[in-house]
């Protein structure tokens, strides 16, 4: 509450510090335009209905101004030059009403004023309509009917207000002449300020849903982006640092594998080795950043279990020895039924397997890893296990960012099977997941084709 150096305002003055501020602000609504001059519909989509406000008010100024005049003429007897002068103040200004109403009221609504002082001096007929003449009421409320379309709710009750006032002091002035028509005008003003008022914040209502709709087409589009960009950091993560990992591996241990090498050769070697882990380290920075949140799976061919024995041999040549054991109703070739197992699955396999040798390769160089992938009651079980790391080689990596073990379990949940990770006793590790198989793909009999070669028991 605002204070005094006496202290805090007594009520009435509150109440008139407020009264005084909305009159402020009624006044500047008066005298500001809430909106640019910009016409009514000038964004509409179609040419013809941006041309229709100025085919209105052409059409209304062309009909107000000799009818105005006539009435003013014949049924006033207002001389001709000064009905005219009226005329012309009262309607012309409707021209206006299509980009600029509020400045178009400012001479209407003097020019009402002003004729309804002029008819005071005519002789009083008992049929006359005053303070405010027939076709000035008409025009008046087309004219209220643009404010309230275009103009703030605080300007529209400010005009309303300010006519309805003034009719009430032109009737005090001469009440004998008064016909009613200034409650009329008063009533009717407010109706259509409601109705205009209405429809312009209905039109507001309808621009803020569709920029609405704009921006959660943006976030939609911005969720887009990230669920690519974590499928991108995800086929990053297994595609280029298993292969960056393989090459690590193939340059520290050529010196052992290829006898004779020349002392230019071994530091080449290293160079590549150090270069290579340097690049992993740069990687792993880079899908800190990629990776967000989940994603709906890939979208682009990729490769799949008829790619696991390639995946497999390059690893056994990177120095790995690595056994795969693949299901020969898996396997590519006569009486295969590798294509009825699902896009997702069978990416998702080859994946698995895939992230599971290059995290042997990181952390246990040298193990040895054996690789099951066959159908189980219903499921596909894909099953990596690797002994503990059979040289004193130090693992190329001891600590890692998780984003292997994270892929893994999104790509399994997403294809609605169960992922179970861990250490072994014999200080091994294993991967073990299941995926769901449409009951085309999972036998319900046992092949008569030899089974795959099981894993020992103590491995499962």
């Amino acid at each position: 509450m605002s204070t005094s150096p006496a202290g805090p305002l007594p009520p009435a003055d509150g109440l008139l510090s407020a009264a005084r501020r909305n009159l402020r602000e009624l006044a500047h609504g008066l005298s500001h335009a809430s909106h640019p001059s910009t016409p009514l519909l000038a964004h509409a989509p179609k040419r013809w209905q941006r041309l229709l406000p100025y085919v209105v008010v052409l059409a209304l100024a062309a009909t107000f101004i000799p009818v105005t005049i006539t009435v003013l003429t014949t049924q006033y007897g207002v001389p001709g030059a000064l009905a005219g002068a009226l005329g012309v103040a009262q309607a012309a200004p409707l021209l206006m009403l299509a980009h600029r109403p509020l400045q178009a009221w400012w001479i209407i609504f003097p020019a009402d004023i002003l004729g309804a002082l002029v008819l005071l001096a005519q002789p009083a007929d008992p049929s006359d309509v005053w303070p405010w003449t027939p076709p000035a009421i008409v025009a008046y409320l087309f004219l209220l009917l643009a404010l309230g379309l275009r103009e703030t709710r605080r300007t529209v009750i400010a005009v309303w207000a300010v006519t309805g006032t003034a009719g009430a002091v032109l009737h005090l002035i001469a009440p004998d002449r008064s016909s009613g028509s200034a409650l009329l005008l008063t009533i009717l003003g407010g109706v259509v300020l409601v109705i205009g008022g209405a429809v312009r914040e209905r039109g507001v209502a309808q621009r803020r849903l569709a920029e609405q709709e704009t921006i959660s087409e943006a976030e939609r589009a911005q969720r887009t982006l990230l669920e690519e960009r974590t499928r991108i950091a995800r086929e990053l993560h297994d595609v280029v640092a298993h292969h960056m990992s393989v090459i690590t591996v193939q340059a520290d241990s050529a010196p052992y594998r290829i006898s004779g090498l020349p002392k230019a050769a071994e530091e080449e070697f290293t160079a590549i080795a150090a270069a290579a882990r340097e690049s992993l380290g740069e990687m792993r920075r880079l899908l800190s950043v990629l990776r967000s949140e989940g994603t709906e799976g890939d979208r682009a061919p990729q490769p799949g279990l008829d790619r696991l024995q390639q995946l497999v041999e390059a690893t056994v040549r990177a120095g790995l020895p690595a056994e795969l054991a693949l299901s020969p109703e898996l396997s590519p070739g006569r009486g295969s039924r590798l294509s009825e197992v699902p896009p997702a699955v069978d990416l998702s396999a080859y994946r698995i397997v895939q992230e599971a040798l290059a995290n042997v390769v990181r952390h246990a160089p040298g193990a040895r890893t054996r690789v099951l992938v066959a159908p189980e009651r219903g499921h596909l079980l894909v099953l990596v296990v690797n002994e503990r790391a059979a040289t004193r080689a130090s693992p190329l990596e001891t600590s890692g960012t998780g984003h292997g073990l994270v892929g893994m379990r999104e790509r399994v949940r997403l294809t609605g099977g169960t992922l179970d990770t861990g250490p072994l006793p014999d200080g091994g590790f294993r991967v073990a997941a299941r995926m769901p198989l449409p009951p085309a793909a999972a036998p319900s009999a046992p092949s008569s084709a030899a089974p795959p070669t099981p894993l020992p028991p103590e491995d499962l």
